[in-house]
């Protein structure tokens, strides 16, 4: 079974994307950015649900750059659902190699398509 990383400091989020995405996937959880990046590399998850604004030492963004820049994990999926919407943010997160970006309030059956449909291709980030 594929694996899905949901890194998200909000337990309720972390829920609603765990619901959505059914006994599909197995699905592993992070409530900071810091232990969402041990876990990544712990488990190496096909893809990982990212948000970028979470306490501690690491918000998402720099989850994103620690993967992007690490050889063994650069492969990985990765989609940004965050609360962070102005077209700057957006374009931030892309720009630093995210696959997708969802703004919170999200739509999980959308979310859940984009995972289905991404892992389905098996195409890795380059």
């Amino acid at each position: 079974m594929k694996k899905i990383l949901i890194v998200d400091d909000n337990a309720d989020v972390r829920r609603l994307i765990r619901i959505a995405l059914g006994k599909t996937f197995t699905l592993y959880e992070a409530e900071d950015g810091a232990s969402g990046l041990q876990k990544a590399r712990d488990v190496y998850p096909d893809l990982m649900v990212l948000d970028i604004m979470m306490p501690g030492k690491m918000d998402g963004l720099q989850v994103l750059d620690a993967i992007r820049a690490d050889p063994g994990l650069k492969a990985m999926r990765i989609v940004l659902v965050t609360a962070k919407g102005q077209t700057s943010d957006v374009e931030a997160g892309m720009q630093r190699g995210a696959d997708a970006y969802f703004v919170k309030p999200f739509s999980p059956l959308q979310l859940t398509a984009f995972i289905q449909e991404t892992i389905e291709k098996g195409a890795l980030h380059a």
